[in-house]
């Protein structure tokens, strides 16, 4: 993509709130959360967080560079910092946290325990410099006129293949393979333990009808309208399911409010044969989600609600199941199993009025007991 998510999250006005709401769809016998509860405030950007087995938090700060560990009793420590650049990408296995850096021509995947020191295990800028995987996919308006193309400007053509750009957003680290969903490559990329990578999928590019006020809008020619411009889809979170399928939330590319539409989506990834098929859309922000054991997805949408202040949504695909959780500008959610039910960890007020403060919270909802459903 031409701009890192981060960049574009951060010039969209939100105002965020942190009231629990439903939406009027019936909840069909799911569990029902529980009122938010805050176990940490002061942070700056949490996109990234990861719940470890034993309760302990680590998110990330994005915009600072810098990993937070927090403790079952709300204290805070630094575990991980990259000055100058972004860090985000966080997860954890088994005491290992393993992370991202983003920066100028710079993009790795590192790991660490507790007490110990980073290890690199990728530099997967590397990898997308030499392999870009979307060079082949057109992107922009296809099958435009010439005369048409031509009015368009140089640094904004009608029609570009995938370009070199990597931006990890989001890690997933199994016994043998941390898959990695790369938001400026376009792709889900496989690393193996000896730092291997190699290309799992990449998000195929859907269109959208343009019309003249969006294209004048945008300072661009009008002679456009009615064709179909073909977005980059924009890998943001990636997690695997029990049938061992990989579920990813994307970004649409272009505007991510809901100027253009609700165009955020789940994509269900075939890890063999890197098919990715769309199991749900209609986000708007999709920048996270989590799996519960009843089969059930809950999805960051840092744009989402009427009033585009953020909210989280559960959905079930292939149903006509979905529930909003008003919980402003998330970040990031994940699920944490207990010994009755579960817990949804959700960051929230992650932007303010459209700007990142250091005002941010971790929140977490109880959901009760859970019927196991295979996915």
């Amino acid at each position: 993509m031409k701009k890192s998510p981060v960049v574009l999250l951060a010039a969209t006005t939100l105002v965020a709130g942190s009231t629990l709401l439903s939406s009027p769809a019936s909840a069909g016998g799911h569990p029902q959360p529980g009122s938010p509860r805050t176990i940490a405030d002061g942070l700056l950007t949490p996109l990234k967080l990861a719940v470890s087995e034993r309760g302990r938090v680590y998110v990330s700060q994005n915009f600072a560079g810098e990993l937070t560990s927090i403790g079952r009793d709300g204290s805070k420590r630094a575990f991980a910092s990259a000055p100058g650049e972004e860090l985000g990408g966080v997860s954890e296995r088994h005491g290992t946290v393993y992370w991202t850096t983003t920066g100028d021509a710079s993009a790795k995947l590192f790991s660490q325990r507790p007490g110990g020191r980073p290890r690199q295990v990728a530099d997967l800028y590397a990898y997308e410099n030499s392999r870009n995987p979307d060079r082949g996919t057109t992107y922009g308006l296809r099958g435009l006129p010439q005369a048409c193309a031509s009015e368009f400007p140089a640094d904004n053509p009608a029609t570009y293949t995938g370009l070199v750009d990597s931006h990890p957003y989001a890690t997933l680290p199994t016994r043998r393979t941390t898959y990695v969903a790369d938001a400026g490559a376009n792709a889900i990329f496989a690393v193996g333990r000896h730092g291997r990578v190699r290309t799992v999928a990449t998000l195929p590019a859907v269109g959208t009808v343009v019309t003249a006020e969006a294209l004048e809008a945008q300072g661009l020619p009008t002679c456009a309208a009615g064709y179909t411009y073909y977005f980059e889809f924009v890998p943001t979170d990636v997690d695997r399911g029990r049938d061992g399928s990989l579920y990813v939330t994307s970004l649409p590319g272009g505007p991510e409010d809901a100027s253009l539409g609700a165009r955020g989506s789940v994509f269900k990834v075939d890890p063999g044969s890197g098919r990715a098929r769309m199991i749900a859309g209609g986000f708007v922000g999709a920048v996270d989600l989590a799996l519960l054991p009843d089969g059930r997805i809950a999805v960051a949408e840092l744009f989402g609600g009427e009033d585009g202040a953020g909210q989280v949504t559960l959905v079930r695909p292939r149903s006509s199941y979905r529930r909003t959780l008003d919980l402003g500008s998330p970040g990031a959610v994940e699920w944490k199993a207990g010994r009755r039910g579960g817990s949804l960890y959700v960051t929230t007020d992650t932007f303010t009025d459209g700007a990142p403060t250091p005002t941010a919270k971790i929140q977490v909802l109880s959901m009760g007991s859970h019927r196991k459903h295979r996915r």
